[in-house]
């Protein structure tokens, strides 16, 4: 009785917020679009006679314009997740090893962006980017270049917001792991004739290896669904299901549509999801 007052509120959380929410979702998604406010009618009309259809699933796997928009955002959420790791186990690593007095800072240099306002950081970027920014700037400067390079709205520039953004998602669960593990383990194989390269990869790559997937999955998971990032810094042609969504939401008021393409980008997503309940 005890555990089941425990969990209430959590499953009263989930029920409402959660699985609720998906629900009505995916009652839009088999409904159809239709003047009014809101403007989409519901499978279900008087009487409880099915008025629905799957159509708007339908026209995902029809037209090739969604499907490049989710191709799209598992591409970028995958590059993102792999930069973050190549860029978060050296800086997880280094801060493991640390001295003990060293690793609190270093973890709050980790999380100082977190303090300060997302579209703030996002503006800071289009400073250090547009034609007239400090990069191209300094690159003037230092003549290597005699005119402005074209940073801005590319998919560098995207993808380099994408990193900034996630980044401390593959640093924080990479340093769990990785400060677990004991350092004697590696002196052994040093002991035994292997080198730093021969004991990362046979020792401390392997142990640490729940820990990478969990940082991958961490980062790829959100990643998959972002809207600020492409549409500030990224190419106008650039589409990820995000931009789709909000494009089909506000713009052309499809919210069917919509709703079914956050259905797929659900389902697409359930595996890697499972996968981090697993490693973590």
């Amino acid at each position: 009785m005890r555990r089941w007052l425990v969990l209430f509120p959590a499953w009263v959380w989930l029920l409402g917020f959660v699985a609720a929410p998906t629900v009505i979702l995916l009652g839009i998604a088999l409904g159809s679009s239709a003047e009014g406010v809101p403007p989409f009618r519901w499978p279900i009309g008087p009487g409880f006679a099915w008025q629905g259809g799957f159509g708007n699933f339908a026209t995902l796997f029809e037209d090739e314009f969604y499907r490049d928009s989710l191709w799209r955002a598992v591409r970028l959420a995958a590059s993102t997740a792999a930069l973050t790791l190549l860029l978060g186990f050296p800086m997880a690593f280094a801060i493991a090893r640390a001295r003990s007095g060293w690793r609190a800072p270093l973890l709050a240099l980790v999380l100082l962006p977190f303090w300060t306002g997302f579209l703030l950081r996002m503006g800071a970027f289009i400073g250090l980017l547009r034609d007239q920014g400090l990069v191209n700037a300094a690159l003037i400067g230092l003549g290597f270049i005699q005119e402005p390079l074209q940073l801005l709205y590319t998919e560098g520039a995207m993808l380099a917001g994408m990193v900034h953004a996630y980044l401390p998602f593959a640093v924080l669960p990479l340093y769990a792991t990785l400060s677990r593990l004991d350092p004697m383990l590696e002196q052994a194989a040093a002991d035994l004739g292997a080198g730093p390269v021969a004991a990362f990869l046979t020792v401390t790559l392997p142990l640490a290896l729940p820990g990478v997937v969990a940082a991958f999955l961490l980062v790829f998971i959100p990643a998959a669904g972002e809207f600020v990032i492409p549409e500030l810094l990224g190419p106008s042609d650039a589409l990820p299901v995000g931009r789709v969504l909000w494009q089909e939401f506000f713009q052309n008021r499809d919210w069917p549509m919509a709703a079914a393409l956050a259905i797929a980008l659900l389902a697409l997503l359930i595996v890697p999801i499972r996968l981090f309940q697993r490693t973590s």
